[in-house]
């Protein structure tokens, strides 16, 4: 009997282990490494920047079956303020099936700035076509659009007034998710994009930051690192450039405006596929997570993405754990129970975006939350099973 009541509290003890641990790790991503960072940028590392400084720019727009969208992005791109001599445009329609390609043709025809067109087949992907492009480029800029992407005015010229700082290499601009009928999906998701930007400013202050969004970037030519298909160019080439010395910074006046989604399956899906190909970057780049050589930078990649794709490790922890201990004490009964709400929460949000209904900030937030947890575990899941992506599916909106 008293060896049973041994084992007994053993495993208890394994169970109380498990949940300090899970919630030490969970308040650090969330919590503690923002506030590192937040820290860390009392003392900013500042960035030189010229606005009057105007290299020669090329933008870069991957496109496959854009036909809704591919006229508004061009013609949005060919009304920023910026000298049109100095500017041109390359479209990489990557097996198009629609009209994508005569759009271009036809914008091509009527514009005095240069767009160019390349037809991929067979279909290879985004990152195949950027390589194509990146390669006839002809600025000392190139800047990274999405078909749907419509930029600000002015957001080139924010985005190239970082470039006159010798030490700056890769800059990422603000996307703002606009909604008129404010979806869950996009309440949600523009709650995450303010503090995934908020946590980019600190990172800039603090030296670089190790996430971007790929709708609306710029970096060197001279720094362009030709990537396989089936890697993901928005994680892979900014981490590209800090390998060789540069700085990668957020430029929060570079305003990119996308249509948030409605669709929680397409957010849920693209989620996946984007966070499954990360897990393939980290993989590939796992050498820049070694603090013995690469600092501070490391201990950022490892706790802003790496612990960030596997939260939901701990966050399943400390969810069993705690409602294995609810009876041991009032701290344990009140994570049980606060966890609870949480995601009762959660699955009102979730009911409510596929019944077309709406609800308050209390519901998207944690919905939409437990919606990038969950993509990522399945994205885990794949991971494991070895499955890569080169080809993307453009994002609804």
């Amino acid at each position: 009997m008293a060896f049973r009541q041994g084992n007994g509290n053993r495993g208890h003890q394994v169970f109380e282990a498990l949940f300090w641990l899970s919630l030490l790790l969970v308040g650090y991503v969330y919590v503690g490494y923002p506030a590192l960072m937040a820290l860390l940028s009392l003392s900013p590392r500042r960035v030189r920047k010229n606005p009057a400084h105007r290299p020669s720019v090329s933008i870069l727009i991957p496109a496959h079956n854009e036909a809704a969208v591919i006229e508004a992005g061009l013609r949005n791109k060919l009304a920023l303020d910026y000298p049109s001599e100095l500017l041109e445009i390359r479209v990489v329609s990557d097996e198009s099936s629609d009209e994508t390609d005569a759009i271009v043709q036809r914008v091509a025809a009527e514009s005095t700035v240069p767009i160019h067109l390349v037809r991929q087949t067979p279909r290879q992907g985004k990152t195949a076509g950027i390589n194509t492009l990146a390669a006839q480029a002809q600025g000392e800029i190139l800047a990274f659009a999405d078909a749907n992407s419509l930029w600000a005015d002015d957001a080139l010229a924010a985005l190239v007034a970082n470039f006159d700082d010798p030490e700056v290499g890769y800059v990422t601009g603000k996307m703002v998710y606009t909604q008129a009928d404010g979806s869950l999906v996009g309440d949600g998701c523009s709650a995450y994009m303010r503090f995934e930007n908020w946590l980019r400013e600190q990172e800039t202050a603090v030296g670089s930051i190790v996430g971007v969004d790929g709708g609306i970037d710029a970096m060197r030519k001279a720094l362009f690192t030709p990537l396989r298909p089936e890697q993901l160019p928005d994680f892979v080439q900014p981490l590209e450039v800090a390998e060789q010395g540069y700085r990668v910074v957020y430029e929060p006046t570079a305003i990119l405006k996308e249509p948030a989604l409605d669709d929680s399956d397409s957010e849920f899906a693209m989620r996946v596929r984007v966070t499954l190909r990360a897990l393939w970057a980290l993989n590939d780049m796992a050498h820049l997570m070694n603090p013995a050589r690469h600092g501070l930078f490391a201990l950022q990649l490892i706790s802003h993405k790496l612990l960030r794709y596997l939260a939901f490790v701990p966050l399943a922890l400390l969810a069993v754990t705690s409602l294995i201990l609810l009876n041991d004490g009032m701290l344990y009964l009140l994570a049980a129970v606060g966890q609870i709400a949480f995601y009762v929460l959660a699955w009102q949000g979730h009911r409510a975006t596929r019944s077309g209904g709406t609800a308050s900030v209390w519901q998207t937030v944690p919905y939409y939350f437990t919606l990038l947890n969950v993509a990522c575990a399945r994205a885990f899941a794949a991971y494991v099973r070895g499955e890569r992506k080169a080809v993307w599916t453009p994002r609804k909106g």
